[in-house]
């Protein structure tokens, strides 16, 4: 059984187009994560310079195609992570399935190289294949769909070396699921149906580390520190460590947490990223009320058992919203009527008949005004 995600890399913030695939290339062929390079495969490139390959093939779309775009839309290579589970496969098997998925995923038109690592008690592979094509005439699109499409094929590969596959995956989350953390606990019908809200303290159900790095972040900027820096010194003062990565990535990591994570909207949340921080910080933005929480202010909002008020009325619409919503939509398919047949409501002249010598006449009647 295998998962799969497509991953877009651009520019860093910081770094040039060049340095910045040798940073991600230089982290997959880890010597320590790949038995010394021995799991390490690639189709037409050298992985020791394939940063500068895929630079020049770019160079060579730009003078053949005449078209470039801007640096920050210009995606420089894409990434596939390819994960299996512990103990179903070994790292030289992964290695092989996935040099078969970059090949079948690119048809051959586009470098790529395979690493393997064992750093990790799931064998997983990564895939670095270049955006622009072999014969530097076109780039590769990356289509709507494109992640179904690559899961499937991943999983006939998988169903091809009898491994097995995901029946019913999960969708990506988004928000929409919770997280693993904030199930433990029998939660009772009441609480699903009643839309109270209920902090995890409440349920007593362990914060996940993310949530804890967000309630830490909300308590120190509510505090309004002078600067990052003073920033830094309180989530410190809070138990969390930081680090500093490549293209000035900020990770924080709270205490007895394995792996740092990063401070950065994607990962947290909207509004949690350093720009979003930072914004704050100088006084461009205001941080919103609801982002205080009753995690790290130490008190609840609501009681495990309170019911939903229902005296609070809700905030009247503005009056142009509550008049169009009180207007009815007209029918989509009358419209179309109405196009076809412009004249089809308008009142037409009434005619009589009558026969005159034994023909049939037609008499317009004049209309009343």
């Amino acid at each position: 059984m295998a998962t799969t995600r497509l991953i877009k890399h651009h520019t860093s913030r910081g770094a040039t187009a060049l340095q910045s695939m040798a940073d991600r290339f230089d982290y997959g062929q880890n010597p320590e994560k790949t038995q010394d390079g021995e799991l390490v495969a690639a189709y037409m490139c050298d992985p020791l310079t394939a940063d500068a390959e895929f630079m020049l093939d770019k160079a060579k779309y730009r003078a053949i195609t005449g078209r470039e775009q801007r640096r920050d839309r210009d995606v420089l290579c894409y990434q596939i992570r390819q994960s299996f589970v512990p103990g179903e496969t070994d790292a030289a098997t992964a290695l092989k399935i996935g040099y078969d998925l970059a090949m079948r995923w690119t048809k051959g038109k586009y470098a790529f190289f395979v690493v393997a690592h064992t750093d990790r008690p799931h064998p997983h592979v990564h895939i670095y294949y270049n955006s622009t094509a072999l014969d530097c005439t076109r780039k590769f699109h990356d289509f709507w769909g494109s992640g179904w499409a690559l899961r499937r094929l991943s999983d006939r590969i998988c169903y091809e070396n009898n491994l097995s596959v995901i029946k019913n995956p999960k969708l990506a989350s988004k928000g929409d699921y919770r997280h693993y953390g904030e199930w433990q606990g029998d939660v009772n019908e009441y609480e699903r149906s009643s839309c109270a809200v209920h902090t995890l303290a409440q349920r007593g159900k362990p914060q996940t580390y993310q949530q804890q790095l967000k309630a830490a972040i909300d308590a120190v900027l509510s505090g309004q520190p002078k600067d990052f820096a003073a920033f830094l010194a309180a989530m410190a003062a809070a138990g969390f460590e930081h680090k500093r990565g490549r293209g000035g990535v900020i990770s924080f990591r709270a205490q007895g947490q394995e792996r740092y994570t990063r401070l950065r909207a994607s990962t947290l949340g909207e509004g949690y990223g350093l720009d979003d921080i930072l914004a704050i910080i100088e006084g461009r933005v205001t941080l919103p009320a609801g982002r205080v929480r009753a995690e790290a202010e130490g008190h609840s909002a609501h009681s495990k058992n309170s019911l939903p008020d229902l005296s609070v009325k809700k905030p009247a619409l503005p009056g142009m919203v509550r008049r169009w919503s009180m207007h009815k939509k007209p029918n989509f398919r009358s419209n179309c009527s109405l196009r076809k047949n412009p004249y089809k409501h308008k009142r037409s002249p009434k005619c009589s008949t009558s026969v005159v010598n034994g023909r049939l006449s037609l008499s317009r009647k004049s209309l009343p005004t």
